[in-house]
């Protein structure tokens, strides 16, 4: 399994960052974990091909989470010229809040004729779903969007793969991140939380309960990148964009 981190950055682009956004290669499949505003920018930066891509799977209904695909909509009929349908799995009301803010940005682009099929689907608090081969289930975390926020845990290929998506601290991140091949988690700042996102002396706390074999930290501000230097914990890494991890 091969991760691409095409952006990691928060809410604000801290750092120059950009927007969370995960790449996800794992024999004949392409996913994307979230899809931050700028992830056709992060995609076209490294090379990766959009029209690969099958499934794309929203953690929460925020903008540095999902409103990319609205970009992607756009970019699939006017340049890629997309033909395979999409399958986008979030939240409830994932596909009404897509098409309020893409008429917001864009009117009426929701009601052209697509050549490609945009098919929606909805996650329900811990029930696996099998999309193609890939076994994800979603826990339930704190971090108010307007519909549940989710943790997600994929299985895919004998490899487990975790996602904190934005959260404080809760119990259910055991559950999503255990004995996981690679757990991906939000780190927002150093050593203070700030209300509904974590901070590294929070992890830190927590990580011998979840037992991932790597970590992964994302979504930093600006107190966190100037003290990354300071996390030393073995299989803990900090992300940076365009970084790939293979596991």
């Amino acid at each position: 399994m091969k991760i691409t981190v095409v952006g990691c950055g928060d809410a604000f682009g801290s750092g120059g960052r950009l927007q969370t956004c995960f790449h996800v290669e794992t024999g004949t499949r392409r996913f994307l974990i979230d899809c931050g505003a700028t992830a056709i920018i992060g995609l076209n930066r490294l090379g990766l091909d959009p029209n690969s891509i099958e499934t794309i799977f929203i953690s929460h209904l925020h903008g540095d989470h999902f409103a990319g695909l609205v970009w992607w909509m756009l970019h699939a009929q006017h340049v890629a010229r997309r033909t395979t349908p999409l399958t986008v799995i979030g939240p409830e009301g994932i596909e009404a809040r897509f098409v309020a803010a893409a008429e917001a940005l864009f009117p009426r682009s929701t009601q052209v004729d697509r050549r490609f099929a945009l098919i929606f689907a909805e996650f329900r608090q811990r029930q696996q779903s099998d999309v193609a081969g890939i076994k994800v289930t979603p826990f339930e975390v704190s971090h108010p969007s307007g519909a549940p926020p989710y943790a997600l845990r994929f299985e895919v290929d004998g490899l487990t793969l975790a996602f904190s998506g934005d959260s404080e601290w809760v119990e259910d991140l055991v559950d999503a991140g255990r004995q996981a091949d690679l757990l991906i988690i939000e780190c927002y700042g150093f050593d203070a939380d700030v209300r509904y996102h974590m901070s590294w002396r929070t992890i830190e706390k927590h990580l011998p309960r979840i037992g991932a074999r790597r970590v992964l930290l994302t979504h930093m501000n600006a107190a966190m990148l100037k003290n990354r230097q300071q996390v030393t914990a073995p299989g803990v890494t900090c992300a940076d964009d365009g970084m790939i991890i293979e596991i």
